[in-house]
């Protein structure tokens, strides 16, 4: 790791842009917040900003220079902002650069109530039940939703099948609402990220919900998007035998403008490598395979971005030589 701590002597007033205000993004932009503000100018000060719909506001904010810095998921989504692909079509963002990857393990699965006798995408396009599945909207700006229907048609099971069947899917922005909707049985599925969490626990170890193994095909046509399949090893939940095919949705971004001061974006680079401990403290209460951040954090896998690394950052894993 680099040797000596680095410091600036001008006060600086950064804008962070973390998540609706009570999950892991909010977390990580508090503890940076200190972080950076110990090294910087007395006057130094940090404003978080929460988001309202779905994580994109907080690319676009970023881009437009309203905001510093914000922390996104899934890392694999984010190239396409780049150059306009996907989500991003109508919003692209070629100015942003990373400083760190945030390792995180997490998957999008589909479960159904054990009730339907359904467990592959074979027998539910065969059986077409009249499902209502909760996830997230893709309203143009929430990731969640917008890997969730892309997830669901490449199994063939997009909104307007789910409709012929006589069934539809139940929109929520924010994913624990729509495990909340499963565990009161107000839907007959669950199609959503965060496996880690308890509510997806409760579901698949209480046997109120039947992960369905993603589809190989489909897999491979979401590759061809840049969306790579994560399998969930063996054993993550009791009552599943053997790995179960996923999709990815893992590690969190922390993202900047490409014109942000290189002596910034070396020493918030700095502050989330060098003083990662402090991070972790907040995670190590949980199992390792059920944190929602992982721990412990991997210098060298933090190097590893899908998107770009800020000249300032590129400058820091250099002089430690993990680049």
């Amino acid at each position: 790791m680099a040797g000596t701590e680095p410091r600036i002597d001008r006060s600086l007033t950064l804008h962070f842009v973390g998540d609706w205000g009570q999950a892991n993004f909010h977390r990580v932009c508090s503890w940076l917040s200190q972080e950076f503000c110990r090294r910087a100018g007395a006057r130094s000060r940090v404003a978080i900003w929460n988001i309202r719909e779905g994580g994109i506001e907080a690319i676009d904010q970023v881009q437009d220079g309203e905001a510093d810095l914000c922390i996104v998921t899934p890392a694999m989504l984010m190239p396409a902002a780049l150059d306009g692909r996907l989500i991003f079509e109508k919003r692209p963002a070629p100015d942003l650069r990373a400083l760190v990857a945030m390792p995180q393990n997490d998957r999008m699965i589909l479960a159904l109530d054990p009730a339907l006798g359904i467990s592959s995408f074979e027998e539910l396009r065969a059986r077409r039940p009249a499902l209502r599945i909760a996830t997230s909207p893709d309203d143009d700006t929430n990731f969640i939703g917008h890997v969730a229907r892309l997830f669901s048609e490449a199994h063939g099971i997009g909104r307007d099948t789910l409709n012929r069947w006589g069934g539809d899917f139940v929109y929520d922005t924010h994913p624990m609402d729509s495990i909340g909707r499963m565990l009161r049985g107000e839907v007959d599925g669950l199609l959503q990220e965060a496996v880690m969490s308890p509510g997806w626990t409760e579901l698949v170890e209480q046997r109120r919900a039947i992960p369905l193994p993603a589809e190989k095909d489909a897999l491979a046509r979401l590759e061809a998007l840049g969306l790579p399949a994560n399998p969930l090893p063996s054993g993550y939940w009791s009552t599943i035998e053997g790995p179960l095919d996923a999709l990815d949705f893992s590690d969190f971004l922390v993202l900047v403008r490409s014109d942000m001061p290189e002596d910034v974006a070396h020493l918030l680079t700095w502050c989330l490598v060098e003083r990662r401990e402090g991070m972790e403290r907040q995670y190590r209460h949980l199992p390792p395979q059920r944190s929602p951040l992982s721990y412990p954090l991997d210098p060298a896998k933090m190097a590893r971005t899908s998107v770009p690394l800020h000249p300032g950052a590129l400058r820091y894993f250099q002089e430690t030589g993990l680049s």
